[in-house]
């Protein structure tokens, strides 16, 4: 990957963490059209940690506000929400501990995975947007955070939008859609740095153990960073007022773009 190729993928994953259509799988579609036979886990990590980064950026009042609340040492609204993110890192927590070999494979797994998972996620989007229809919307609680949790587990298959899953089992509950988004963006904030650390205390991001240039690998992370600013700002209103039908109808057409490059690419 030269360091072209990672600005570009850099930003496509900037601009599409933010919305529900799958960042990684729009990474995988973008590394096999530029000739990347397997996925990088180190330089999906650091993309991805660099639009996390651009979320504590945008949210940085809120995050300030739930840190404040927290050392204040009772049960109040922020010791409650991080509560709600704690419960919702439970079955991400699991799959990281007893399944990580497995779900690094699957970065590996070619297209037809990542189609089938966009699928997947037009599906969850589409069923999401007629259920919270029927129902009158409600503050997050432990209940909806916990199977938030499970969605946000699942959706590390490349291709199964995170934020689509989450937002999409949080309207489920029925949440609030300007709720259950922010809750959506602000609970995968701990795994990623999480993971990020992992690989850094065991060498995962040096230019040999990555196979990847240190110029990449930066100008990746810069793009993802300042992409996800622009997207996190701007795209999070248009989740959150936007039906997710226009969304679930994009999966559908990148999906099926997904499996065309499959075929064409064997």
């Amino acid at each position: 990957m030269n360091w072209f190729e990672a600005v570009i993928l850099g930003i496509v994953q900037g601009l599409t963490e933010f919305l529900p259509v799958s960042s990684s799988g729009h990474l995988a579609i973008g590394q096999a059209l530029f000739g990347v036979k397997e996925g990088n886990l180190s330089f999906d990590i650091i993309v991805h940690a660099a639009t996390v980064l651009s979320t504590i950026v945008v949210f940085w009042k809120p995050i300030c506000k739930l840190v404040s609340g927290l050392f204040k040492f009772k049960y109040n609204d922020e010791t409650k929400y991080v509560c709600m993110i704690l419960v919702s890192l439970i079955p991400v927590l699991i799959v990281g501990l007893f399944f990580k070999d497995k779900v690094e494979a699957l970065f590996g797994s070619g297209l037809i995975v990542v189609g089938v998972a966009l699928f997947v996620t037009a599906a969850l989007l589409f069923l999401s947007e007629r259920i919270s229809d029927k129902k009158e919307g409600h503050e997050m609680d432990y209940k909806s955070a916990a199977w938030m949790g499970v969605a946000q587990a699942i959706a590390v298959i490349p291709g199964l939008s995170r934020s689509g899953a989450t937002i999409s089992a949080g309207l489920a509950c029925g949440v609030k859609k300007e709720k259950v988004t922010q809750f959506s963006f602000l609970m995968v904030l701990i795994p990623v740095l999480g993971e990020m650390f992992l690989e850094l205390l065991h060498g995962g991001f040096t230019a040999q153990a990555a196979q990847i240039g240190s110029l990449p690998l930066a100008l990746g992370f810069l793009s993802a960073f300042v992409s996800g600013l622009f997207a996190c700002k701007v795209m999070i209103t248009v989740v959150r007022k936007a039906k997710l039908d226009w969304f679930a109808a994009y999966c559908v057409l990148a999906g099926i773009a997904a499996l065309v490059l499959n075929y064409i690419l064997k």
